[in-house]
């Protein structure tokens, strides 16, 4: 409904009501609703999942139609994220949030700070996915309410032509609620686990779920070694907890992205079930580094499985765990997509030790030969070292180009000696394009920096501290942070506003008239950033 339509029917039911409810303005309740735009999570969840259809739709027509999104820890973090795309950009579209199963576990655990290995609560992550959405929901409430207090003003001073823009404004506000890509490691159990959680992330907002195929109680981080991986059944019986779980809550076009750790996994806990020749399981089984036997008096407790006419021991550690052939990880990845995708997945997340675009594309090729609408989400992580990957890369293929690249130590290329040089020059033009060329050529429909503001909070603490417990001392947080805010027009720089002062004022006045008692008057120092 239109701002105008919100106040008829608000006005509507008001007179219903008679002189109880007299005091009630029928323009406040109207404001009010169009602040709350979003009465659940499942009302988020199912705006955002129509949003990523379309974009996944749009993506398909031209792969120039890339999304992004950016890691974020706290719903604070997220907020100014979105104000700040909104700021820069004018529209949200084609951003997204993304939550980190890492920084949840380093930054929200009740047991401290902890590695990446699901040992974190699991209440944790839907917690954080409500809180998300509550910073978001908070934000569309204060950017309504400044337009709001506009309009005011407007009417005031007779400005039709100011007061009519400002309805337009209004009418045709884009919130900044987006959608939230969630990590739900690799279940936290069972299937019957992954479920429940599945249910309590979705309650809370998440129209993606983001699921790996590792094993629930020895998963690891996705660039850490260690790394143990399931057969593929018992993935898929995870991937369909997750679309019962959408299905149930009414949200019929939900997306799971299934991401595979094979390519740096050389270990799987369990052999898989195969009932036939050929079959998913004897597939996932073919990679088992083996060795025939040939005397079976040596076999003591041993598992041994039938290949090709042969009797094959599976190469097994003392951990119990079983050993892949080495160089088959690619083959692996390839298999996990496909399986993925032909049961149930939206997108594919392929985890790599780096990043290479051709490495990418080459796996995404051999997918699409058996489902050609296949597309990635894919992890741009701080875990790889990008200036020195990418200037290798560059060193490379300068070399095999038959270029001199004898000025150049390929293993020191992170140093700063060569910041200046054209070889870093040409590798941070890769960088810069590197989403929108991988989107091109290696199918990748989402972009995503895991801990990018892990790493920004820590960089920017550290500047703060070394300034202002220095020789620079307040100047140290004047210069560096409140006259940037100012200048650069940053939001929290009026963090009172930030923080909903403003809109408890204007709730005051509905609620006391006259007679409320605002923090907005003429003493408040935020007064001071007006202009």
């Amino acid at each position: 409904m239109t701002y105008q339509d919100n106040i008829a029917q608000a006005e509507q039911l008001i007179r219903g009501q008679g002189s109880p409810w007299a005091g009630i303005g029928a323009e406040a309740v109207a404001r009010m609703r169009l602040q709350n735009r979003f009465q659940t999570g499942l009302d988020i969840a199912r705006y955002t999942a129509k949003i990523m259809r379309e974009d996944m739709a749009a993506y398909d027509l031209d792969p120039a139609n890339y999304t992004q999104s950016l890691g974020c820890w706290h719903g604070f973090i997220g907020q100014q994220k979105l104000i700040s795309i909104k700021k820069h950009f004018g529209t949200t579209k084609r951003r997204y949030l993304y939550l980190s199963g890492w920084m949840v576990a380093a930054l929200r655990s009740d047991f401290g700070p902890l590695p990446d290995q699901s040992m974190h609560e699991k209440t944790s992550v839907p917690a954080l996915i409500e809180e998300l959405y509550t910073f978001l929901r908070q934000a569309d409430a204060r950017e309504l309410g400044g337009l709001f207090r506009d309009l005011d003003k407007a009417r005031e001073s007779g400005n039709q032509v100011e007061e009519q823009r400002l309805v337009h404004a209004i009418d045709n506000h884009q919130t900044h609620v987006v959608p939230i890509i969630a990590d739900i490691d690799a279940g936290f159990g069972n299937a019957e686990a992954t479920y429940l959680l599945a249910k309590k992330m979705i309650q809370a907002g998440a129209c993606a779920l983001q699921i790996e195929n590792q094993v629930s109680d020895e998963k690891q981080c996705g660039h850490q070694d260690g790394k143990v991986t399931v057969p593929h059944e018992d993935f898929l019986a995870k991937i369909r907890a997750c679309r019962y779980a959408f299905l149930e809550l009414g949200i019929n076009d939900g997306i799971i992205v299934a991401r595979t750790d094979s390519l740096g996994a050389g270990l799987t806990k369990q052999i898989a079930f195969s009932a036939q020749p050929g079959d998913i399981g004897d597939q996932y089984n073919s990679f088992l580094d083996c060795e025939e036997i040939t005397d079976t008096s040596t076999i003591n407790g041993d598992v041994v499985i039938n290949r090709d006419g042969k009797l094959m021991r599976p190469k097994r550690l003392r951990s119990n765990l079983f050993q892949f052939r080495p160089g088959t990880g690619a083959d692996r990845c390839v298999l996990d997509c496909i399986t993925s995708l032909q049961n149930g997945a939206d997108l594919l997340w392929i985890e790599t030790e780096k990043p290479h675009i051709e490495q990418i594309a080459g796996m995404v090729d051999r997918i699409r030969e058996a489902v050609p609408n296949a597309k990635l989400v894919y992890n741009n992580s701080p875990s790889f070292n990008w200036t020195l990957n990418f200037r290798q890369q560059v060193f490379d293929a300068w070399a095999e180009a038959g270029k001199d690249v004898s000025a150049y130590d390929r293993a020191r290329l992170m140093s700063v000696d060569y910041d200046g040089s054209e070889l870093a020059a040409e590798a941070d033009e890769k960088i810069r394009t590197f989403q929108r060329d991988a989107a091109k050529r290696a199918g990748i429909f989402h972009h995503l920096i895991t801990l990018p503001t892990y790493h920004t909070a820590a960089l920017s603490t550290d500047n703060l501290a070394k300034e202002y417990f220095g020789e620079a001392g307040m100047l140290g947080y004047v210069l560096n942070v409140q006259r940037q805010e100012i200048r650069q027009g940053i939001a929290c720089v009026r963090h009172q506003n930030m923080a909903g002062s403003d809109i408890g004022d204007d709730h005051k006045d509905y609620f006391a008239g006259e007679a409320a008692l605002k923090a907005g008057g003429a003493h408040n120092t935020m007064n001071q950033f007006a202009a």
